[in-house]
C-alpha cells in the first residue's frame, strides 16, 4: 500500500509524540507541529493526503487553519481533535472544509475509522466534481459553433486546458470569437462560480486603462473623490480577459508582467500592495511577434501570456462551417424579430462561400440580422437580399493598368514597384489588413512582405 502523508497539528507534546508513534506504525509520514502557524508553513513546502489538527492550538484554531489550507490544497483531507465537541463546532468544522471531527479522548480504532470514512467522502467529492467540470465544460464548447477540423481542434484544446489555471492567449482576426472561447475557459474551470471580467484594451484610453484595470485610492488624482476598485480586484478568484491586449502600451505591459509574475499590484495613488488570485486570458488579432521584433511588445510579456496559443481560424477558411452559422443565425434572429425567414437559397449560399467576410462571425450575424428585418415576404433568403458586394464574393479587384511603352521609354523600376504596391495593397485588403494571410495570397514569406512595404515605405496599419 502506497504510504501516505499526514500533518499532525498538536500543541500536547506529549499527545503528540504518542500519536505520531502510532500513526507511523500503521504505514503514514508523519509531520508534526506543535501551532497553527507552524502546520502552515509546512504545508506550504509539500503536499499532505492528511491533516489533522487540535481545535484549540496557542495562535490561530485548527479551523484557521484549516481554512488557510483548504484555499491552496482543496484535495487534502482534514480532521479536527476537540475535547469541547458540540454542534456548533461540528457546524463550524464543515464548513471550514474540514471532513470530519473526533472528540477527544478516543481510540486508535475511533481514529483511523476516522481517517478511512473521510477519505472515502473526499474521493466520492473528486470524482463528482470531476464529473461536473465535464459537464459544464461541454456544455461551455457547445455555444461555439461549427464542426469544421480547425474549430473542433480549438473545442479540444479548451476542453484539455479549462480545469486548470494556466495562462492562455487567444489569437484571430476580428470578429472570430474571442471572448467567446475565453468564457469557455472560465466557465470550464473551477473558478466558474467566481467572476469573468472582461476589458477592451484597445477601446479604452491609455490614460484611463490603467485605473480601470488597477483601481485608485481616494485624491489620486483630480476627481477621485474616493475609492475604486479595479477590475483585476474584481476578479479575485476568477478570470481577468484582457481583450486587444496587442493596443497596450509599453508602461502597462510592465505592470501586467508583475501581476502575471507576482500576483499582486497597488492602486493609483496607494502604497499597500494588493494581492490577489486570478486566472488571465488574454486576446489579440495583431502579430504579437512581429510587435516584439519592432519593439512595441515587451518580449518577455509575450512568453508569459503565450503558454498555451489558441489560434481561432477565420471564417473564410471555416468550410461547411459558414452554412451551419447561418442557419443557426437565421433560427435565432427569426425568433427574437418574430419573423419566418428560415433558410438560404444555394445561389446565395454560393455567394456566400465566395465572399471573403473580413469581418468574420461578427460581420455574418449583423448581416443576417439585417436580412431578416427587411425581408418583406418569403421564408429563403436569396441573392436579392445580399449586398452587392455578397453577390459578387467580395473579392478585391482593383485593376492594374499595364503601363505603356513608348518611344520615349519607361522608368523600368518605378513601373515594377507600383505594380508591387497595388499587389500588395489589393492582399492586404483581402486579408483585412492581417499581413501573415496576405503574404499567403501572394505566396511569400511574412518576413518578404515586411521587407517590401518597409523598402516602399507603405504604411503599416494593425488589422481592424
Amino acid at each position: 500500500m502506497k504510504e501516505r502523508s499526514l500533518l499532525l497539528i498538536e500543541d500536547d507534546s506529549l499527545v503528540r509524540d504518542a500519536m505520531s508513534v502510532m500513526l507511523t506504525m500503521n504505514g503514514f509520514d508523519v509531520v508534526a507541529t506543535g501551532t497553527g502557524e507552524q502546520g502552515i508553513v509546512a504545508a506550504e513546502t509539500r503536499f499532505f493526503d492528511f491533516i489533522l489538527t487540535d481545535l484549540q492550538l496557542p495562535g490561530m484554531s485548527g479551523i484557521d487553519v484549516i481554512k488557510v489550507v483548504k484555499e491552496s490544497s482543496p484535495h487534502t483531507v482534514c480532521l479536527i481533535l476537540t475535547g469541547h465537541a458540540s454542534v456548533e463546532t461540528a457546524v463550524e468544522a464543515m464548513r471550514a472544509g474540514a471532513g470530519s471531527y473526533l472528540q477527544k479522548p478516543f481510540s486508535h480504532e475511533e481514529l483511523f475509522m476516522a481517517l478511512e470514512q473521510a477519505s472515502e467522502v473526499n474521493a466520492l467529492k473528486e470524482e463528482n466534481y470531476k464529473l461536473k467540470r465535464e459537464i459544464i465544460t461541454s456544455g461551455c464548447t457547445s455555444e461555439i459553433l461549427g464542426s469544421s477540423p480547425e474549430v473542433t481542434e480549438v473545442k479540444r484544446l479548451i476542453e484539455k486546458v479549462a480545469d486548470t489555471d494556466t495562462t492562455v492567449l487567444i489569437l484571430g482576426e476580428s470578429g472570430t470569437g474571442k471572448e467567446l472561447v475565453a468564457r469557455a475557459l472560465h466557465f470550464g474551470s473551477p473558478r466558474a462560480h467566481k467572476p469573468f471580467v472582461p476589458i477592451n484594451c484597445g477601446a479604452i484610453p491609455e490614460n484611463l486603462l490603467e485605473s480601470e484595470l488597477f483601481g485608485y485610492e481616494k485624491g489620486a488624482f483630480t476627481g477621485a473623490i474616493a475609492r475604486k476598485i479595479g477590475r483585476f480586484e474584481a476578479a479575485h478568484k476568477g478570470t481577468v480577459f484582457l481583450g486587444e491586449i496587442g493596443d497596450m502600451s509599453p508602461g502597462l505591459q510592465v505592470k501586467i508582467l508583475r501581476v502575471l509574475q507576482e500576483k499582486e499590484f497597488e492602486r493609483l495613488g496607494g502604497r499597500k500592495t494588493v494581492r490577489i488570485d486570478v486566472r488571465v486570458v488574454a486576446a489579440t488579432n495583431q502579430d504579437l511577434e512581429l510587435a516584439v521584433e519592432e519593439g512595441r511588445f515587451r518580449e518577455d510579456l509575450y512568453y508569459r501570456l503565450n503558454v498555451i496559443p489558441v489560434n481561432l481560424p477565420p471564417l473564410r477558411d471555416r468550410g461547411t462551417d459558414l452554412h451551419e452559422l447561418i442557419n443557426t443565425f437565421l433560427a435565432k434572429v427569426s425568433s427574437r424579430k418574430r419573423k419566418k425567414v428560415k433558410s438560404i437559397s444555394e445561389e446565395a449560399l454560393r455567394c456566400c462561400y465566395a465572399y471573403g467576410w473580413p469581418g468574420n462571425i461578427r460581420e455574418l450575424e449583423n448581416l443576417i440580422e439585417r436580412m431578416v428585418v427587411l425581408k418583406e415576404n418569403g421564408t429563403v433568403i436569396t441573392t436579392d437580399d445580399l449586398p452587392e458586394k455578397i453577390k459578387g464574393g467580395g473579392r478585391v479587384t482593383t485593376e492594374v493598368v499595364k503601363p505603356r511603352l513608348s518611344l520615349e521609354g519607361i522608368d523600368f523600376n518605378e513601373a515594377v514597384g507600383n505594380f508591387e504596391r497595388e499587389l500588395i495593397t489589393d492582399a492586404l485588403k483581402l486579408a483585412n489588413g492581417v499581413k501573415k494571410k496576405a503574404a499567403e495570397y501572394l505566396k511569400l514569406n511574412r518576413t518578404t512582405l515586411i521587407e517590401k512595404m518597409k523598402r516602399m515605405k507603405m504604411v503599416d496599419k494593425p488589422a481592424l
